[in-house]
Order: structure tokens, then C-alpha cells, then sequence
């Protein structure tokens, strides 16, 4: 992120940064799930918790319009709020220990308390961009002045 502390895009968000660590450090964990699981809850973990930094990104892109934002932040939430019932039922099927999937479930804690502080103060991320108009170009010069026909 540069120095101003303003975010140019939506990897420069420590929401979307922590979201990635949290679906690699899922990943990780998810190989030593069983092969019988892989197209039953190794899939779906993966893909709810990568679906978290794509609901970030996709929010970056509609921050013109605060409710689109704020929207796809809740589909975030959501994401993450499905790995933690994933995480536990990985420890019901005793997958993964008490600890590690505590572990992972705080780091999905803590993303959620990001997006919800996003969301408390989307206006601070919204609006219409500065449109940047080229200057009028001179299709007529004072050599050749515009004939009334």
C-alpha cells in the first residue's frame, strides 16, 4: 500500500489480504482430508473460503455504487462465515484438531471484523471517480474559419 494509506486497489486492503491467507492456510489443511471428501467437503471448504478475497475484489470494482459494495461485503461475510461451519464440521468428522480449526476460525473472525468495519464506513470507500475530459480539440483554425452552409 503507499504511503497516503489509501488503497489503489483491492490487493492494497488488509480485508482481501488476510483473505488470502486464510484460503491457502484452508488449502493446506484441506490435503490431508480424506479422498472421499474431495468432491464433498475438501471442495466446498476450498471454494468458500477462496470465495471470500473474490467477493472483496468484486466489491472494489462496484464501489461506485455504495449498496452494490456493501452488498458483495455481505457476500464476503458470508463466505467466510461458511468456512467456519465447514472448519467445524471437518472437526466433527475429526478431520482437523480442536486447536487448528480454532485457529483457522479466528483468522475467519478477523476478516469478518474487517469487512464489517468496510462496511461500517463504505462511504470512506464509494463514490463516482474523477473523470479525466481531454481539452476541446481545435477542428478549425483561424486559416480556416467555418462557412455557414
Amino acid at each position: 500500500m503507499e504511503k497516503s494509506g489509501y488503497a489503489e486497489s483491492f490487493r492494497d486492503l488488509l480485508a482481501y489480504q488476510k483473505a488470502r491467507e486464510l484460503a491457502q492456510d484452508v488449502f493446506e489443511v484441506s490435503k490431508r482430508f480424506p479422498k472421499e471428501e474431495m468432491y464433498s467437503l475438501t471442495d466446498q471448504i476450498r471454494r468458500s473460503s477462496r470465495s471470500i478475497g473474490a467477493q472483496i475484489a468484486e466489491a472494489w470494482a462496484k464501489r461506485r455504487y455504495e449498496k452494490h459494495f456493501v452488498s458483495k461485503l455481505t457476500d464476503a461475510d458470508g463466505e467466510q462465515q461458511e468456512t467456519q461451519h465447514w472448519l467445524e464440521t471437518a472437526v466433527d468428522c475429526n478431520y482437523l484438531s480442536q486447536a487448528e480449526a480454532q485457529q483457522l476460525i479466528n483468522k475467519c473472525a478477523r476478516v469478518g471484523r474487517l469487512l464489517g468495519g468496510m462496511m461500517a464506513k463504505s462511504h470512506l470507500f464509494c463514490g463516482k471517480p474523477t473523470i479525466l475530459r481531454e481539452s476541446q480539440a481545435h477542428y478549425f483554425t483561424d486559416e480556416d474559419p467555418p462557412t455557414d452552409n
